[in-house]
């Protein structure tokens, strides 16, 4: 014969213990998943996408002022820049993959390595590169250039022209650059042979009279850039705003937004 027993009641302190026990365990399950949610984007930063922004003119029009990009982390492999803070936890580039001449890649400043550039790559170890009369010159031979329609804007209130350009690379990689003319004596317009290190790369802004790039010392421009601080290739556009709008600031999104560069692939 079994007796049938009824659950005694909880005392009101026992009852405030579980309460408490309740809420530490949520606690605990909320911080685990914050978390592992940091973890996630902490690894997809460093080894996968890093999202940008353009803050400047220098590639002008392949990428504008307002453009939102993801730069692939794993195209050339990592170096210590490639995390957070750069940690000098190791020297050089591991699963190394070598940049391709016309590639559009990002990199720390080699003078402020917490400052980072866009620029394309057309410089590789070993080349020589100059620029004549607004020319670029690559082993001693001028890249094919084909004039196109002038590139016109509206920018506070005034009409801008920039002759425009499309260059063709050995390779037959090509890409539109924007000048404003030849400007006997300038220093992005002749420069001399730059011989481009072992090690290193050579990049240059599409806006060619708009760009403080490796045709410039270290000292002030960008110089020759090393390898290990590359940090990725610049993949495609997420998002576009021309009025410089943070991401979060979304009352300022629409109108200004650029539709029509939405989701498009760097060129």
């Amino acid at each position: 014969m079994t007796e049938n027993t009824k659950d005694q009641p909880q005392t009101s302190a026992e009852v405030k213990k579980t309460v408490e026990i309740k809420k530490e365990e949520s606690w605990l399950e909320f911080a685990s998943t914050v978390g592992l949610a940091v973890l996630i984007a902490i690894i997809f930063r460093s080894f996968i996408y890093q999202p940008f922004t353009i803050p400047s003119e220098s590639m002008l029009n392949n990428l504008m002022v307002g453009d939102y990009l993801l730069v692939s982390k794993f195209s050339y492999g990592y170096s210590h820049h490639s995390l957070p803070f750069s940690p000098p936890l190791f020297s050089g580039r591991i699963f190394e993959s070598p940049v391709e001449r016309g590639d559009v890649a990002v990199f720390r400043l080699p003078r402020d390595p917490g400052t980072y550039y866009i620029k394309r790559i057309l410089g590789l170890p070993g080349d020589r590169i100059q620029m004549k009369k607004s020319v670029l010159y690559i082993n001693g031979e001028a890249v094919k250039r084909e004039r196109l329609e002038d590139y016109v804007r509206i920018k506070n209130g005034r009409q801008e022209v920039f002759k425009q350009y499309r260059e063709t690379l050995p390779s037959g990689r090509s890409y539109i650059t924007l000048d404003m003319g030849y400007f006997p004596g300038s220093r992005a317009d002749d420069t001399p042979v730059f011989r481009v290190p072992e090690g290193h790369y050579f990049g240059i802004g599409d806006n060619r009279d708009n760009s403080q790039d490796s045709r410039f010392p270290k000292s002030e421009g960008v110089g020759y850039i090393p390898s290990e601080n590359v940090i990725g290739r610049a993949e495609f556009l997420t998002l576009s705003f021309d009025d410089q709008a943070a991401l979060w600031e979304f009352w300022k999104w629409f109108p200004k937004e650029r539709r029509e560069r939405f989701f498009t692939k760097i060129k």
